[in-house]
């Protein structure tokens, strides 16, 4: 049966390597193949939205960050009253929206995770915030708004903090996981695993970690380096992103001497090659819904070392596919690196965390959202 209607997707920012906005295009691609209409409400966008896809242009002027959220928030109000929408669907804290989905956590969750690892000071000021104050109020009306009739949680993590922080009914909550496409991304890109090597002068015998993820603070870049420094042997990171404190993080590597080690390679368009590169994914993220990249890389055959505050650890069988341990445990993740290096274990563990994905196609994902739309618009005509 195929779903009849015409939903609004609001996402504020685009960015090329933003995780959000991949599962959107990803989304839209894959709604495509049914009776859908479909509008993107951003500031901008970059991608095509195929067969009925528009965009629809959101971007009041605005000074300083609390007014960015709010004046968008505003201006989505006006456009939803002003068009006529079956379903709204939003990846921003707006409230008043039929569907909300919950790609970024909860902001308590996040701010509580960050706080471990900053001064006092820095607490301090985060407490003060009037961005971060914004950002909880909105929150938490959202989730506990009456027109709210459905939240998609990418992790049973994001579902269980949900519904400890909030008043919010439990069937409200429906986790749906990002889907990949799992021809794209196979353990083919393993071809280019030598033009990558000999462009940063390493050796097929190297073991070559790869952490993937722009802000590097969220994602335990600092923790990798760390890490990286108790390792012996011809051990390598390569770190696809960006972050406007790379300088931080590359003197730390050179306080540490293993200045060599570290290879900053930017943002790619195209993360395959060095997924090809690498024998398995670093990425002790201090706190993660659910990044794309796991999916990715274990799609591509590699093993994953992740934190418990990542909702992809849902997917990590230690000792099979990859390890969790806590975000910030540098000893625990040189341990496991060191157990994957010394005992060869990367080749065996990423032919795991293939099979283990291969169910978790974009098919797979957007029968699912389907499911939740039909049920959804169902209503909406009763």
């Amino acid at each position: 049966m195929k779903a009849v209607g015409h939903i609004a997707i609001i996402r504020q920012c685009y960015r090329s390597d933003g995780g959000a906005e991949k599962i959107i295009e990803r989304t839209l691609s894959e709604l495509n193949k049914y009776d859908l209409g479909l509008s993107v409400i951003a500031r901008s966008w970059e991608r095509e939205f195929g067969r009925d896809g528009q965009f629809v242009e959101c971007n009041p002027k605005y000074k300083g960050r609390v007014e960015r959220e709010r004046s968008f928030a505003n201006e989505v109000h006006n456009i939803i009253n002003t068009h006529t929408f079956d379903l709204i669907q939003s990846h921003e804290r707006i409230p008043g929206c039929d569907i909300y989905r919950a790609g970024d956590g909860v902001h308590q969750v996040w701010l509580e995770q960050r706080a471990r690892c900053r001064s006092w000071v820095g607490n301090w000021w985060a407490n003060k915030s009037p961005f971060h104050h914004y950002i909880l109020t909105a929150e938490r009306i959202m989730f506990e708004h009456s027109s709210l009739k459905a939240v998609i949680c990418n992790s049973n993590m994001v579902r269980d903090e949900i519904l400890d922080r909030f008043n919010i009914a439990p069937e409200k909550l429906v986790v749906i996981y990002n889907g990949v496409d799992t021809e794209v991304f196979n353990p083919s890109v393993k071809i280019s695993r030598n033009k990558i090597r000999d462009e940063l002068n390493l050796s097929d015998d190297s073991t070559v970690f790869v952490f993937v993820g722009s802000g590097f603070e969220r994602k335990g870049l600092r923790a990798c380096i760390r890490a990286l420094s108790s390792v012996d042997g011809d051990v390598h990171l390569l770190v696809v992103g960006r972050d406007k404190n790379k300088k931080k993080y590359s003197d730390l590597a050179k306080k540490l001497g293993i200045e060599d080690q570290i290879h900053f390679v930017g943002v790619q368009r195209d993360v395959r090659p060095f997924y090809g590169a690498a024998d398995a994914l670093l990425l002790p993220t201090l706190y993660d819904p659910f990044p794309n990249v796991i999916l990715e890389a274990m799609a591509c055959g590699l093993a994953v070392i992740t934190s418990h505050k990542c909702g992809g650890a849902e997917l990590i069988e230690e000792g099979v596919n990859g390890f969790i341990c806590d975000a910030l445990a540098v000893e625990t993740i040189s341990g496991f690196m060191r157990d994957m290096v010394e005992n060869r274990l990367c080749e065996k563990m990423g032919l795991a965390a293939r099979k283990l994905v291969e169910p978790y196609t974009l098919e797979n994902m957007s029968s699912q959202l389907i499911g939740l739309y039909e049920r959804l618009l169902s209503c909406h005509k009763n």
